[in-house]
């Protein structure tokens, strides 16, 4: 048993910090959390004097075998498979150390990402837990085709959907739109139709899975919504009309604002493709407005970056938080969203997501208030993953 003492409690609701808290967690758990607690003689005591607690950060979508070089997605294809996972393993051991205990990795090739996810349950890397997606579905010559299962007309929807979950998948994903990083597609045009769509959500609704669509522009995001889809990946073109859909419905944005911002911040100079940087500065301020529209309106919000994606560095998760206190979000806000609102998305809010006894002990330790300056979040001092240290 471990006693954290002396520190100070972040409130998720609140973002308020709360002193005097002890903290006992046992088998992984938090087993007694308040200012009252007595700490058992036999407790290992942990003195975290002055320092801010928090829970452990979810990133609900990553790409962890893409590299996040100039060009991932020729990298992966013309480097040996062997090389392409062990630097997957190297990514997920720096986004644990910046906080992020629990991440959702939303498609990469040859189901390699269902061998990291196990290889973490099973304690062969050190990592964030993991929810993986597998092979993203899209259409021929859709968003992603290169390392997706094209899919065409609702029969092979609803195949490709029983593919990932004969696979082992925790989540399907589904391409409703185009987007920046695949040549010769647009972001705002729909790719795959409502009626596809829906087919593949229902197969892993079935089978107890969760759902989420890359979804971009307008058309492509209503159809996924209407599908049933969980989570609207980047929601680039959002109008009043969708996301009232979406608070109705009760989906999921997952905005990734930092996916555009790392291209066209480092741009073709630094060997990102033209189409790429060109599309990017397309959307980016539309991308943005819609997040605030969402953001006012109510849709619930998970942090998620996108990381992998160019000059998006895995380790550098945390960078979200910020722009999207940038956009409008106040820093309470914007913590809730990679903790509370994320474990509700995934599912998961039962074990993770918040310091609440009974739950899974993930833990942050940071140096200053959050709620006052999210840049605090980058100062994490330690993390601990069911109470054993990491970092």
């Amino acid at each position: 048993m471990q006693a954290y003492k002396n520190f100070k409690l972040y409130n998720l609701e609140s973002g308020d910090l709360v002193d005097n808290h002890v903290i006992l967690v046992e088998d992984g758990r938090f087993k007694k959390i308040g200012r009252d607690v007595e700490v058992p003689a036999a407790a290992e005591e942990i003195d975290l004097q002055g320092k801010t607690v928090l829970p452990g950060l979810i990133d609900a979508h990553i790409h962890s075998l893409s590299d996040a070089s100039a060009n991932p997605h020729q990298n992966m294809e013309e480097e040996n498979d062997a090389v392409t996972i062990l630097k997957a393993q190297k990514s997920l051991r720096k986004t644990l150390s910046i906080g992020i205990t629990y991440v959702r990795d939303l498609g990469g090739p040859n189901y390699y990402d269902l061998g990291l996810r196990d290889a973490e349950i099973n304690g062969i890397i050190q990592s964030p837990r993991l929810q993986v997606a597998g092979k993203m579905i899209t259409m021929t010559g859709g968003h992603g085709y290169r390392i997706g299962r094209e899919a065409d007309g609702v029969a092979d929807l609803r195949k490709a959907a029983r593919e990932q979950l004969r696979a082992g998948v925790d989540v399907v994903k589904i391409m409703a739109t185009g987007g920046v990083m695949t040549e010769g597609v647009e972001p705002g045009s729909p790719q795959l139709t409502e009626a596809e769509m829906r087919v593949a959500v229902e197969e892993a609704h079935k089978a107890g899975r969760k759902t989420a669509s890359h979804a971009q522009g307008t058309i492509g995001i209503q159809n996924a919504v209407r599908a049933g889809i969980d989570s609207i990946e980047h929601g680039i073109f959002l109008d009043d009309e969708t996301v009232a859909m979406m608070i109705e419905r009760g989906t999921f944005l997952v905005p990734t604002l930092v996916a555009p911002y790392w291209i066209v911040e480092y741009g073709v100079e630094n060997g990102v493709p033209k189409y790429a940087v060109e599309k990017a500065k397309r959307v980016i301020d539309s991308h943005l407005a819609s997040f605030e529209l969402a953001r006012k309106a109510g849709v619930k919000i998970a942090m998620g970056t996108d990381a992998g994606t160019p000059f998006n560095k895995h380790g550098k998760n945390t960078y979200e938080l910020k722009k999207m206190v940038e956009a409008g979000m106040s820093p309470k806000e914007a913590i809730q969203a990679a903790t509370t609102g994320g474990s509700e998305l995934l599912g998961i809010d039962d074990n993770y997501g918040s310091i609440v006894e009974g739950k899974v002990a993930d833990m942050v330790v940071v140096a200053g208030n959050p709620a006052n300056n999210i840049e605090v979040i980058f100062n994490i001092e330690q993390v601990y993953k069911a109470g054993n240290k990491v970092v």
